[in-house]
């Protein structure tokens, strides 16, 4: 009898809820509509709340229940995770009410907002730099405040992602075996975040990319990837002494050493072949343009022979005298 009555008792305050709710949704009444928006906001009925909000928007505009409708419509959006619409919506608040005493909670929500809607690493990062531009404008706003205590780490996390996202990205050209493309992505990756923490793995996806550019590189530019392959193994040695990865350095560069030598090696027999063909190529040329010039000179003496000839013919024509003339006799 007692659970029948509990239930009972629970049927019908939802059935009081719900028309309340149709009640207000079907209403012009902006004070009953405000009130119920209130209670559910009060009872954490996000959607309920928002639902009124919406309808309220243009009724209460320009009066003093404004502020308090827009405030509430971006805390119930916040809570119910529409993180990009409920940072609009402080935002615009901090904006629109800078003398309104919540102001600042505005302008903080408004960043956590954006900071809460920052997506994955491995997706569009967009939303991630809008945080942080976000987080550091409020920074920058109140910088006194007791909220701008932890907006650092929240920049210095967003931060991380970026970051990693951009190393990750350089990681992939590695393991597709691009690695100029790699050995580029890896060293903008610093450029682009010099406080980074991924520093040693990005070290060390450079060491790597240096060392397979200089063992599979083509001859032309061998001599040039070994060098700066060398380079950055003292480079580590330099920043990270006494680590796993400066051990690696001097691992590769002594292998990076004996392909050196080797290069030499090779270069010089390629340097001695390459001389050896050169100078079998200009004797070649010699004896064929020996071969030319012989051939022009036999031409040019036929030539000069059948120009004589002609000569000869010519002056034997002009002295020649005509025959003597005939007169036919009449019959």
């Amino acid at each position: 009898m007692k659970k029948y009555i509990l239930g009972l008792f629970a049927v019908t305050v939802l059935a009081s809820c719900v028309s309340n709710q149709e009640r207000a949704m079907k209403s012009a009444d902006k004070n009953l509509i405000l009130k119920t928006a209130n209670d559910n906001f009060a009872k954490k009925k996000w959607k309920n709340a928002l639902a009124l909000y919406d309808r309220l928007a243009n009724l209460v505009a320009g009066t003093d229940d404004f502020p308090n409708v827009a405030f509430n419509t971006a805390y119930a959006n916040y809570y119910d995770k529409n993180f990009r619409l409920a940072g609009n919506q402080f935002k615009n608040f901090s904006v629109n009410f800078p003398k309104d005493p919540r102001a600042e909670e505005a302008a903080y929500m408004a960043a956590l907002c954006y900071y809460e809607g920052s997506m994955d690493y491995n997706l569009d990062q967009s939303t991630t730099q809008s945080a942080i531009t976000e987080l550091q404008e409020f920074l920058n706003n109140y910088p006194n405040s007791e909220r701008s205590k932890n907006i650092n780490t929240l920049i210095d996390e967003l931060s991380y992602k970026l970051e990693f996202k951009a190393y990750e990205n350089a990681r992939q050209y590695f393991k597709m075996g691009e690695y100029k493309a790699a050995n580029v992505a890896l060293e903008n990756v610093l450029e682009d975040f010099p406080s980074t923490k991924l520093r040693p793995q990005i070290y060390d996806y450079i060491l790597k990319s240096r060392y397979e550019l200089a063992t599979k590189s083509v001859y032309d530019l061998k001599d040039e990837r070994i060098e700066s392959a060398l380079a950055f193994t003292r480079q580590i040695e330099k920043e990270m002494p006494d680590t796993d990865l400066a051990k690696t350095a001097l691992d590769l560069r002594e292998k990076l050493e004996r392909e050196k030598k080797d290069f030499v090696v090779v270069k010089k027999q390629t340097e001695e072949r390459i001389a050896a063909l050169t100078e079998r190529q200009k004797k070649l040329q010699a004896q064929n343009d020996e071969k030319l010039k012989t051939e022009q000179q036999m031409k040019d003496q036929v030539e000069a022979e059948k120009k004589a000839t002609q000569i000869r013919r010519d002056s034997a024509a002009i002295n020649t005298p005509p025959p003597a003339a005939t007169f036919k006799i009449q019959r």
